[in-house]
């Protein structure tokens, strides 16, 4: 089975975390579910780098890496996924810009469980709301 290696990013402003929804995907299962926004590592850049590059190239939003949250291994149907989550921050949502998703919201962590995630992102929900971020 192919293992994709993918990063994420929680993303805090003013004490709310951003939550990502989806659109329709290639495989249904992915299809209009929210995610902490991310995406491939490329060659040559680090894991936080991909993080920063992927932020700004989906929400326009420039983000400051804290630290490293969890890394989740999730088999979907059709692939694996190694899911590393970094804790970030944005000064300023001003400059916000939705390209890749339907719409975003901000939530406290206690909204979280309000929304339905994708499968690989619940654990790092789980992660936020056992760890009280």
């Amino acid at each position: 089975m192919k293992i994709v290696e993918v990063v994420a990013a929680v993303i805090l402003h003013e004490k709310k975390i951003l939550c990502a929804l989806k659109g329709d995907h290639k495989y249904d299962y992915l299809s209009n579910k929210y995610e902490f926004p991310g995406g491939k590592v490329e060659l040559n850049e680090t894991s936080e780098q991909a993080i920063i590059r992927e932020v700004f190239e989906e929400l326009n939003l420039l983000i400051r890496v804290k630290k490293h949250l969890i890394t989740v291994s999730h088999e979907y149907p059709n692939f694996k996924i190694e899911l590393i989550t970094f804790l970030c921050e944005t000064y300023s949502i001003n400059n916000l810009i939705i390209q890749e998703h339907k719409k975003v919201e901000w939530l406290n962590s206690s909204e979280l469980l309000s929304l339905d995630w994708a499968a690989a992102d619940k654990p790092i929900v789980n992660y936020l709301l056992e760890n009280q971020i």
